[in-house]
């Protein structure tokens, strides 16, 4: 995993998405083999958005309460959030530039 990934959890997570900065949410599960798929993906976006936007994950079996909270049904789910509000989600494995996209929205808004 990229270092540039965080990893957040029903502790942590509030405060990481309510920043200035845009958040990308990847809900994943160890047992997801579309979600292994992503993986790649999401290294090369927090490589690509780095100091621009925070790309993270959160582990839906470790850290139920999260994936409840956003009415997580399957995985993965991509979760962009600005200024703590979900602004899009993309759901099952999407491609990078879809993803870029959404991204460079949010920062450009």
């Amino acid at each position: 995993m990229s270092e540039n990934v965080q990893i957040l959890n029903d502790e942590n997570f509030d405060v990481a998405v309510e920043g200035d900065l845009p958040v990308l949410v990847d809900f994943w599960a160890e047992w997801c083999g579309p979600c292994k798929m992503l993986t790649p993906v999401i290294n090369e976006l927090s490589n690509d958005f780095a100091k621009k936007a925070i790309i993270a994950k959160v582990n839906v079996d470790e850290s139920p309460n999260v994936a409840q909270k956003f009415s997580i049904r399957s995985i993965p789910s991509l979760l962009f959030f600005k200024n703590g509000e979900v602004k899009d989600q993309l759901v099952g494995v999407a491609s990078k530039q879809d993803i870029s996209d959404i991204m460079e929205k949010l920062i450009n808004d």
